[in-house]
Formats: structure tokens, sequence, C-alpha cells
């Protein structure tokens, strides 16, 4: 195989509040793999990380990449997607990020570089998904613009990042959400919340009914978190926490000790697709809740990630509307319509 590869920037349209930060600017490597020199198919995949969230070396990167084209050179393409995301763990185990990367490429390459990661109707644009409509932290000017958005635009479920803001602020935008929207609402505190306050929190949270709140201490407290699950007045989702669980005996030791309702799945930052479907098999044994969301990346991985989803056929709301924060992404290959997310 032929991998090339080249680094891109992507630039918010508005600067994006986070528990780590304003974030101004997203940057990763486009890859490019073609079965042989004569091949007229190329394959696509994008390596995103995200600093201080992705459990790998990302100033290593760039190293990894140029040492994994010399790799790949004796190396043919596997022909079934099982063997794919097995030579892609072999080839990046420890940077989930370029893992991730590689199965999209390969199997883009496999299928006949149409950017068609998986075949199924939402991939052929005979159906959406249902996607949640995310406001993102900021002036609280700008979040009820963003929220006023969301409801023209007939999303079923609103998600809102929450611990950035003084929190009293922020209980008054979430009784602003509920004085106008009756759907599912989520919240996404980033960890945001001490061990000594988290259930003082979630009491004055649960008086706007919310869905689910993701992740409200921060990850590697697994007893706290556990009696947090337990005793929350609202229903917990794992995210943060599922970052850097490579071995399948610890995910099922993760799950049986905590029992989170739900766990939310970035493939980008998990190690890609295989490691996402075990995260999900083991949730399904276990009757926990769970939903796949893109991490910033461009339209190219959102993409990707979309139709990985809808391999499930959900019918719950996915986190993949993130597409449109970039003033110079890719060409969109997915749109929005009506709370939902469609293959052009």
């Amino acid at each position: 195989m032929l991998l090339t590869y080249q680094s891109f920037q992507l630039d918010f349209s508005f600067a994006a509040g986070t528990s780590r930060g304003v974030m101004h600017q997203r940057f990763g490597w486009y890859l490019s793999i073609q079965a042989h020199d004569t091949s007229p198919f190329c394959g696509k995949g994008e390596v995103a990380p995200l600093p201080g969230l992705s459990d790998e070396s990302i100033e290593e990167i760039p190293d990894f990449l140029a040492k994994l084209c010399d790799r790949l050179k004796q190396i043919d393409l596997p022909q079934k997607e099982t063997s794919i995301f097995e030579l892609a763990k072999e080839m990046a185990e420890s940077f989930p990020s370029i893992r991730f990367g590689l199965e999209m490429a390969m199997l883009d390459a496999l299928n006949g570089g149409k950017q068609k990661w998986f075949s199924n109707p939402f991939a052929r644009g005979e159906i959406g998904m249902p996607i949640n409509g995310l406001i993102w932290m900021g002036e609280v000017s700008e979040m009820k613009k963003q929220i006023e958005e969301k409801l023209e635009q007939k999303y079923e479920c609103i998600k809102m990042k929450i611990g950035a803001l003084d929190f009293e602020e922020e209980l008054k935008i979430l009784a602003y959400v509920r004085g106008r929207f009756d759907g599912i609402l989520r919240v996404d505190a980033n960890g945001a919340f001490s061990t000594s306050t988290v259930f003082r929190r979630l009491e004055q949270l649960a008086v706007f009914d919310l869905h689910s709140i993701e992740q409200p201490i921060m990850p590697r407290q697994r007893q706290a978190l556990s009696l947090v699950c337990q005793k929350s007045p609202v229903p917990v989702a794992l995210d943060e926490e599922l970052i850097g669980i490579a071995d399948d005996q610890q995910k099922a030791t993760l799950l049986d000790e905590i029992m989170p309702p739900y766990i939310i799945l970035k493939p980008s930052l998990l190690g890609g697709f295989m490691e996402t479907a075990t995260w999900i098999r083991m949730a399904e044994e276990r009757n926990i809740g769970w939903w796949i969301t893109s991490a910033l990346e461009s339209n190219l991985g959102l993409d990707a990630i979309a139709q990985f989803a809808a391999e499930y056929n959900p019918t719950s709301h996915q986190g993949l509307g993130t597409g449109g924060l970039f003033t110079n992404n890719l060409p969109a290959t997915t749109t929005i319509k009506q709370g939902r997310i469609w293959h052009l």
C-alpha cells in the first residue's frame, strides 16, 4: 500500500468554550491510501487527536506517520473489513487517532475510493439519523442565539455544554431553554464538578427534567463515579472515562464497576470503529444505553463516523452535528434537516 498524508488546520466560526479553555483552531492530518502505485482508487482517512483529551503523544504523530508510510509499502491492502481492523490495530495500537484514520483510509480504498466507508441506507442517502443540537459554552447572548437557532431548526434533542460559566448563570440558561423547549435535553459537564459539590449540583440540575449528564466529575475516580451513577437524580453518561481503555477486559471491568446508564462513544478518540463496536457490544450485554458522537473532526471524519453509526440503525439521538462549526471545512457530504443528519 502507498500511504501519503498532509496536515490541516480548521478555524472555528466562533470561539468555542470548553472546560479545557477556548478553542479557536483544530489541527490534524488527512491520509490517502492506494492499494498499489497504479491503483485508480485512493482511500481517504483522517487523524484527528484532541490536545488534553487524546490518549497518545500528539507531538510524535508526524514522525510516526512518516515511518508508517515505509512500513505499509511492504503490505497489501486487506480484502476483508475484519482484516483491515486487525492491521490498523497492529500498525498503530498506541496511536488511537492514527488507528481510526487507517481504518477509514483502508475501508475507503477497499470500497473503491468513493468515501463510502460502510454500506447502509444512510450512506446511500435514503434515511436520516436523529441527532442532538449542540449548544457551545460562551457568552450568554451567544448561547441564547444558538438555542433559538436550534429551536427554529426543529431539533427534538438539545445538548448544552456546562461547567465553564458561573453555575448559577448556567442554571438560568437552562431555565430559559426549558421555558422554550419541552423536548429531550442533555447536558455535558466535561468533568467540571468536584466530588464535594457534585450531588448538590445534580439536585439543582434535576429540576430541568434532563435526559442525561455527561461526565459530571473528572475521569479516573472510579469509586466516586460509581457512587454518582447510583445516587444521581440525573442519569449519567460516561464520556472521557472511556478514553485510554484499550484492553477488552479493562472495558468490561469499568462497565461492571460503574454500571452507568449510558456511554458516549467517540471513534476517533477510542481507536477506531472496531474499538467502538466492542464498547457497543459490551454495553448492550449490560443493558447500558449508548450513542456515538463526533469529536470536532472535519467533514471527512464526520461523514465516516455517521456512516458507521448508521450500521446500528440508532433510534436515540447521536452527537453528529459539528460539521458547521468551521469556516474552512472540506465540502460537506452531509446535511442537517429538522434535527436529522442526512448523507448528500
